[in-house]
């Protein structure tokens, strides 16, 4: 009788080592003279990386990988990588191939930990970011808690590759190229004896300092243009789904240079430098996406604390990972249910069904504050269990989830703190069991 196939049990079986110098070295030159080239990168290597050794660095993109490999040269790096690529058909030879670590995201993961110990004991170089995935809006997330700890117990060098225009380039908002402008810096941000010297806490704070950044204001200082062929606001309205005049959500709609209000017109076109233009003088126009961004979590701040009942439902198809076979044409799940997924003050939780069968579950704030980024934003994504799973939404609001379950952690919780420089948002208000 043939064996039925696991691949999720195959992949908790691996192991894993420095990579190959063959496969790598494909890897690095279709990575400099191939892939990014397009991108116009510049490169800025400060000290040179050696191991053992931690490299970190600001996750803004789906070309980050492909940067660093450039930007490092021939230093074969162990990148950490959300576990659901690899069962991706696109990716899965190439994660073998140069040895890439399955990291379930926003959790504690064992195997994950066990893999960066086999290759720091071989003296290799292992590449993650802090935030623990790809920021959502354009500027980066906050480090996950328990980072300055870990670095700490290792206590090896830490460099940090710092990436600027990553976003403008390959936003979550459409699938497309950008090609612009893309930098990095490669530096030493720890030795040894500053972990030492410091507290987990300061850790985090100097990387959240290190890799503060804000892809759209750093545009706006330096004016590069990037291009698009299927237009600048190409699906905007997944991000920006709340008018900036008349506060009505979900009710924009975008074509290629322009996004607008159906409910009171106000019209906004955004050129290749990513800086909007009233189509009116009464219009309004946000000083740039992030801070469109910003408005509407200003707004889920505001309204979850007036309203002590407040609930946000939605439609959903679920997603899981096959076991028998890789997902094929860039998808990241196969739709094995539908159901309903609501967030209010207890938690998240979805109600429906999983292959053919009733499903459901319920997280509160200690155990989700945000969601892994997906390859787009018409999805969002979590752990339930151990086990990933997406929910498809049936109109475009994963912006909206996710600011919210940030913010209802935020208010409840607060263990994933925002940064300092956004505690204008907050003035005034109740924010964390830790303040209460």
């Amino acid at each position: 009788m043939k064996k039925e196939k696991d691949l999720q049990y195959e992949l908790a079986k691996r192991k894993f080592h420095r990579p190959n110098w063959i496969s790598y070295f494909i890897y690095w030159f279709a990575c400099r003279f191939i892939i990014t080239p397009p991108f116009h990168p510049e490169f800025k290597v400060k000290d040179r990386i050696k191991g053992p050794a931690f490299l970190v660095w600001n996750h803004q993109s789906r070309r980050d990988h492909a940067m660093m490999t450039a930007c490092a040269g021939l230093h074969r790096i162990n990148f950490l990588a959300e576990q659901a690529s690899f069962f991706r058909s696109h990716l899965a030879l190439v994660f073998k191939l140069n040895s890439i670590i399955p990291k379930k995201v926003l959790s504690n993961d064992l195997p994950s930990l066990r893999a960066v110990w086999d290759v720091i004991r071989q003296k290799g170089i292992v590449a993650f970011a802090p935030e623990g995935f790809a920021t959502v809006f354009g500027d980066q997330q906050p480090v996950v808690p328990g980072t300055g700890r870990f670095l700490q117990v290792f206590g090896i060098p830490v460099y940090s590759m710092a990436l600027r225009g990553g976003y403008l380039s390959t936003s979550k908002v459409n699938d497309e190229d950008r090609p612009g402008k893309f930098t990095c810096q490669l530096r030493l941000l720890f030795s040894p004896e500053d972990l030492k010297k410091m507290t987990p806490l300061q850790i985090e704070e100097a990387l959240n300092n290190e890799f503060r950044n804000d892809d759209f204001k750093w545009n706006k200082e330096h004016h590069y243009r990037y291009v698009s062929k299927k237009g600048m606001c190409d699906r905007l309205t997944d991000l920006c789904y709340r008018c900036p005049r008349c506060g009505t959500e979900f009710e924009m709609s975008s074509e290629k240079d322009y996004i607008v209000c159906k409910h009171c017109g106000n019209k906004l076109t955004l050129d290749e430098y990513y800086e909007f233009h009233k189509a009116s003088e009464d219009c309004v126009a946000p000083e740039s996406i992030t801070e469109w961004t910003h408005m509407q979590r200003q707004a889920i701040i505001d309204e979850i604390r007036k309203d002590p009942d407040y609930s946000f439902s939605v439609k959903v198809k679920l997603g899981d990972i096959p076991k028998d076979h890789l997902l094929t044409n860039l998808k990241t799940s196969e739709i094995c249910g539908e159901g309903v997924y609501t967030v209010d003050h207890k938690g998240v939780r979805y109600k429906g069904t999983r292959h053919g069968q009733e499903w459901s579950f319920d997280l509160d704030y200690n155990q989700i504050f945000t969601y892994p980024s997906t390859f787009l934003l018409d999805i969002f994504s979590t752990y339930v269990d151990e086990e990933y799973y997406d929910f498809y939404p049936e109109y475009p609001c994963a912006a909206k989830v996710t600011l919210l379950t940030e913010e209802m952690h935020r208010y409840h919780i607060n263990k994933w703190k925002n940064f300092p420089w956004f505690d204008y948002m907050y003035e005034g208000k109740a924010l964390g069991i830790d303040l209460k």
